[in-house]
C-alpha cells in the first residue's frame, strides 16, 4: 500500500516551522526522522494534506548541560543518544533504554522528540522521561510552555501537545550522588516491542530508597509512573514489603490484551520487573529469588 497524497514543505526554522503549521492546521502532520509517521501513511493509518519537514532546523538538535540540567533537542536521534557522553554520564538510563530501541535502521534515523511526540504506549522513551522527572519543552505561536513529562502523555498516541506546537526539547535533572537506575524490558525478539517494560531512577540513603520513580510501559494506554513506590521508600525493604508494593502496583495497572501477551500475563511480569529493580538497585538479590523471568 502507498500513502495518500499529500504536500510537501521543509521548514527552515522553528519560527517558520510554526507559521506552517499555523497556516495548515489540522491539514498538517509534522515530519522529523520519519520512523512512526512513514509507516502510518504507507499504511493510510494517518493521511494529511501536508507535510511539514522539520528534520533540517539546526537548533533542534544537539545534547548540552548547564548547571544542574540535561537539555537535549527534539531532533537528537537515537544513535546520537547512544552515543553521547554527556547523556551517558549524566543519564545513563536514557543510554541503557535506547539499545532496545528496535534496529540500527531506525535509530540512525528516529529522533527523541518524535517519539515522544507519537506517544506510543509500548515505546521505551517516554517511560524513561517520565522515570527522570524530565520536562517536555514545546513552543506555540504564543511562547513557550514546559510540560512535566508526567502528564505530557495522555492516552494511545495521545499527548497534551496543542495544534500548531512543536515538541522542541527535552530537559532532565543531571544524574545526583548516590544515585542508581534499571532498565529491562521483556520482548519476544530484541528490538520487538515490549510485552511489559520498566525504567526507573532512585536515589540511595545507605540501604533505603530516599527517591524511587517507577517508570512501566506496555502495561496501558499511556506510561505509568508508579506510586506503587512509596511503599518502597524511606524504610528497610523486605520481602513483605515488596510484596505490599507489588500489590499496590497490581491495583495501578489497567494493561490490555493483544497478540504479545494477556492482561494477566502482563500483571505478572510487571510485579517480577519490580521485584528485580528492586533487588538490583538495593544490591538485594534475595529479594528477586525465584522471579527471575
Amino acid at each position: 500500500m502507498k500513502a495518500s497524497a499529500f504536500s510537501y514543505t521543509r521548514a527552515s526554522s522553528v519560527t517558520d516551522a510554526l507559521k506552517l503549521l499555523a497556516q495548515y492546521g489540522d491539514d498538517a502532520k509534522v515530519l522529523s526522522g520519519g520512523q512512526s509517521l512513514m509507516p502510518a501513511l504507507n499504511l493510510r493509518l494517518s493521511a494529511p494534506a501536508w507535510i511539514v519537514d522539520i528534520g533540517a532546523i539546526p537548533e533542534l538538535r544537539g545534547v548540552s548541560v548547564s548547571g544542574q540540567i540535561l537539555r537535549i533537542g527534539a531532533l537528537t536521534r537515537h544513535v546520537d543518544i547512544l552515543k553521547s557522553p554527556e547523556i551517558t554520564q549524566h543519564a545513563p538510563l536514557l543510554s541503557e533504554a535506547m539499545t532496545h530501541v528496535a534496529h540500527p535502521a531506525i535509530r540512525n534515523k528516529g529522533t527523541l522528540g518524535g517519539n515522544l511526540a507519537h506517544a506510543d504506549p509500548a515505546s521505551e522513551m517516554p517511560a524513561c522521561v517520565i522515570a527522570l522527572d524530565a520536562t517536555i519543552v514545546v513552543q506555540g505561536q504564543s511562547g513557550e510552555r514546559r510540560i512535566p513529562a508526567a502528564d505530557f502523555f495522555t492516552g494511545i498516541y495521545e499527548t497534551v501537545l496543542a495544534p500548531g506546537e512543536l515538541l522542541v526539547a527535552v530537559e532532565m535533572p543531571v544524574k545526583r550522588p548516590h544515585s542508581a537506575h534499571f532498565f529491562h524490558e521483556y520482548a519476544r525478539r530484541k528490538g520487538d516491542y515490549a510485552m511489559v517494560g520498566l525504567g526507573a531512577s532512585a536515589v540511595l540513603d545507605g540501604d533505603m530508597f530516599a527517591e524511587l520513580r517507577l517508570g512501566f510501559f506496555a502495561v496501558g494506554e499511556k506510561p505509568l509512573l508508579a506510586t506503587a513506590s512509596k511503599h518502597l521508600i524511606g524504610k528497610p525493604v523486605t520481602a513483605a514489603v515488596l510484596a505490599e508494593a507489588q500489590a499496590a502496583l497490581d491495583d495501578e495497572l489497567d494493561p490490555q490484551e493483544d497478540q504479545q501477551a494477556t492482561a494477566g500475563m502482563r500483571r505478572y511480569l510487571a510485579r517480577q520487573l519490580m521485584a528485580r529493580c528492586v533487588a538490583d538497585m538495593l544490591g538485594r538479590p534475595e529479594l528477586n529469588a525465584g522471579t527471575a523471568v
